[in-house]
């Protein structure tokens, strides 16, 4: 081929690759459309360790005084009956019967506390925990299992909320809820009960009030009804226990990306510098002369050779010489009498000793290990 001819071979492959490439970039333009696509951030700050961040947002853009902490610190509301309490954690850390009686009291004077049912323990089953102190003041008489709750809110679609906590069976004695959801029977998820001027309402959970949680109508439609008695009239005091993870747990469980190719360097490494010992080879047999392993290749021998019946009659006077150790009385018996005496001491079926002592017919296998087996429990019961 000459240099021209080997040209124009060059130039036509390079045109028909220009011209794949172009149909392909035009097909995939015709097919495919740019669109913008949000991907919501996991939060930052404050929002990542405070679970009730957004309520408090939410309700200082509303106007109202608001503000989160991590200890109850009934100093700062006792004298403020206007003001609204939410327990976001376990009420079973209120266990002193002095500071229940000391946020009831201040419940009677017109304050609003929102409490929560105990979280499910993953440990300790499906059976419910014992009420709570507060819960109990209040007359919570037991938990019964969780159950959802149907919501309703117009001009959206209906679904359950409160799925996650226990439900609460009232005392007899205790006075109706002014609100509530469930029933006396099944349990219920939510109740506002009055305590004097005031109101405590009881929820299996609130994870309608969480930071995921209400950016939906429906949630932020029951956020403010939970708040309802005193809202805008005093402070609302979120209340959450937070517990940060270890920096070794977050390592752990987000690090990943840089922890993990760091070990697969180090094992690399390890196994560059380790030292080799060659191919993984079983060891040569050594010779052994072991008295219980030629025993044993004896007796397997005797019985391939139809030597069975001198194998029984080691076995019987093994036996015998046992039973002339342990029970002299018996031994100098004979016949049927030892026979007798024999199975009256062992407690076995006078057939089965009758047998085990004959020395005629252990030729079969079947009889001879069955006889060997009734002399060897024999023998370990003298």
């Amino acid at each position: 081929m000459t240099r021209t001819q080997t040209w124009l071979l060059g130039t036509a492959l390079s045109l028909a690759a220009i011209a794949v490439v172009a149909a392909a970039v035009a097909w995939f333009r015709h097919t495919h459309e740019r669109v913008e696509h949000r991907e919501p951030l996991p939060p930052r700050g404050e929002a990542a360790w405070n679970p009730l961040y957004a309520l408090r947002e939410t309700l200082r853009a509303d106007g109202v005084v608001a503000e989160t902490r991590q200890r109850l610190q009934p100093e700062r509301f006792a004298g403020a009956p206007a003001d609204t309490v939410l327990l976001h954690g376990d009420a079973s850390v209120l266990s002193d019967r002095r500071q229940v009686a000391a946020l009831l009291a201040w419940v009677e004077r017109g304050g609003h506390l929102l409490v929560r049912t105990p979280p499910p323990d993953p440990v300790a089953g499906d059976d419910p925990p014992a009420p709570p102190a507060l819960l109990r003041a209040l007359g919570v008489d037991r938990l019964r299992a969780p159950g959802c709750a149907a919501l309703q809110v117009a001009g959206e679609e209906p679904h359950v909320e409160l799925c996650g906590g226990w439900r609460f069976l009232l005392d007899g004695d205790q006075r109706p809820p002014r609100l509530a959801w469930g029933d006396a029977d099944g349990g219920y998820a939510y109740a506002r009960l009055a305590h004097g001027r005031g109101h405590v309402d009881v929820l299996a959970d609130f994870d309608v009030l969480g930071n995921d949680a209400l950016d939906e109508p429906t949630h932020q439609a029951m956020a403010r009804q939970l708040l309802g008695p005193n809202y805008g009239r005093g402070t609302v005091h979120l209340v959450h226990d937070t517990r940060r993870d270890s920096l070794w747990w977050r390592l752990a469980r987000d690090g990943w990306p840089l922890w993990l190719p760091l070990a697969l360097v180090l094992a690399g490494w390890l196994w560059r510098r380790s030292q080799r010992f060659g191919p993984w080879l079983p060891s040569p047999a050594v010779p052994r002369r072991s008295l219980h392993e030629h025993l044993r290749a004896s007796g397997a021998l005797l019985l391939r050779r139809g030597q069975a019946s001198l194998l029984h009659e080691a076995v019987r006077e093994a036996f015998l010489a046992r039973l002339r150790r342990r029970q002299p009385a018996i031994a100098a018996l004979s016949g049927e009498a030892r026979v007798h005496a024999l199975a009256e001491h062992l407690q076995y079926p006078h057939a089965m000793v009758r047998d085990a002592l004959s020395r005629t017919g252990t030729e079969d296998r079947h009889t001879y290990f069955a006889r060997v087996r009734a002399l060897v429990q024999m023998r370990s019961r003298l």
